[in-house]
């Protein structure tokens, strides 16, 4: 039964509750002006999803093209550990990409739902900078860095590539990729086509991803919660939102903040906007 003001027997329904934590926007540890999830911000959603005496299951809702590693892993661990202790069954919805990291964190889930051009996957890790050696000579400036220990500095971009640098960086990309296909192949389990190659940093779309045993089933949040708890369950948005730049920059009474703020934000916004175009968005 809904709440209403104008029904006063609907505020002691008895009507489950489905906990709703939307997980959109690329991962960082960045907390500037872009909307990166990080597992700072959404901690205290998290332990909010879980808590009510009605509470039937945690739907997640994931628009996210990956991004850190690390802070992928620290969301959809708390998320499980939540779900396991508490006995409380999550389930993932896919809206337009649950990619690379997107795609860890619905992995947190006991079963995934996609929209039916959701794209899932890229189950890789990915590293991408810029080479600067031509123009830093152009401009006249000289590059001075001075480290204790010979591998301090990896893949400098004001220094020509170093083929011991280049194979440095693919043995990390090599041990995050396998602790990736481990967190996978542990929540999709016997699922998973063993015929296909699911772990190259390929996608799938839809009804495809559900044939090679990364999702379950094609369906929206509302109509499939409502089919599997009852119609009358009702839904708990989750998200705590985090405070907003202007209280972030009060007390602290600093131009210059501002304006490193905004630099910051400006950064954010492109690595962003790269992040989704990797997927056509």
């Amino acid at each position: 039964m809904k709440r209403s003001l104008t029904n006063p027997k609907s505020w002691f329904s008895r009507a489950g509750q489905i906990s709703v934590l939307r997980l959109y926007g690329p991962i960082g540890a960045s907390s500037g002006f872009g909307r990166s999830l990080n597992h700072a911000s959404l901690e205290r959603s998290i332990e909010a999803a879980f808590e009510g005496k009605r509470i039937k299951a945690v739907a997640l809702a994931i628009n996210s093209p990956g991004g850190a590693p690390g802070q992928s892993s620290l969301i959809a661990r708390h998320i499980r550990r939540l779900a396991d202790e508490k006995k409380i069954p999550v389930i993932a919805f896919c809206e337009d990409v649950a990619a690379s990291g997107g795609y860890l964190l619905a992995c947190a889930a006991d079963e995934i739902h996609v929209n039916e051009y959701a794209v899932t996957g890229s189950i890789g890790v990915i590293s991408a900078s810029f080479g600067a050696v031509e123009a830093i000579d152009k401009i006249g400036v000289e590059r001075r860095v001075h480290t204790a220990g010979k591998s301090k500095v990896l893949m400098d971009p004001f220094s020509p590539e170093k083929p011991e640098d280049i194979a440095r960086l693919k043995g990390l990309q090599k041990d995050i990729h396998r602790l990736f296909i481990d967190w996978v192949k542990g929540s999709r389990k016997d699922k998973l086509d063993t015929q296909t190659e699911l772990f190259e940093g390929d996608v799938w779309v839809g009804a495809r991803a559900i044939e090679v045993g990364l999702v379950d089933a094609v369906g929206e949040l509302r109509p499939v919660m409502r089919e599997r708890f009852g119609k009358d369950v009702t839904f708990k948005e989750c998200n705590i939102a985090r405070k907003g730049l202007l209280g972030r920059l009060m007390g602290r009474g600093a131009a210059a903040e501002m304006s490193a703020g905004a630099t910051d934000g400006a950064l954010d916004a492109v690595e962003a906007r790269l992040s989704w175009a990797r997927f056509g968005l």
